[in-house]
């Protein structure tokens, strides 16, 4: 069984910079998610559904590093598959200026995530 780390050490710069992508993606997606909803269409709805995974993802993401869970890594791993699923989605409308926020936020968040997943936290 892992064990919760017995630390008050900082979070290193890595895990520092990883949250705030994740918090950063987490905004604008919930920004994101309001200008799919005035937008209206079923185009929007699929890529809706993209954008709420990932919001929520990053969300869990960053809560779990800051508390330094112990499956901090695994979710880091599927916080940037959602971040690439999001940036994807976002993609799909290449002249709207909030989907390319998005989907930049998203794969700067997925390779932050990716380089945390492979390290041990």
């Amino acid at each position: 069984m892992t064990q919760q780390p017995a630390t008050t050490a900082p979070l290193s710069k890595e895990m520092q910079d990883c949250v705030q992508a994740c918090m950063t993606c987490h905004g604008v997606c919930e920004e994101t998610i309001s200008s799919c909803l005035q937008m209206g269409g079923p185009a929007q709805m699929q890529i809706m559904r993209a954008v709420m995974d990932c919001a929520e993802m990053t969300r869990m993401c960053a809560d779990m590093m800051m508390r330094r869970s112990p499956l901090s890594a695994e979710m880091c791993a599927m916080c940037a598959r959602a971040c690439d699923m999001c940036a994807e989605a976002c993609m799909s409308m290449p002249d709207d200026d909030q989907m390319m926020r998005c989907a930049e936020a998203c794969r700067r968040c997925a390779d932050t995530c990716r380089s945390m997943s492979a390290t041990t936290m």
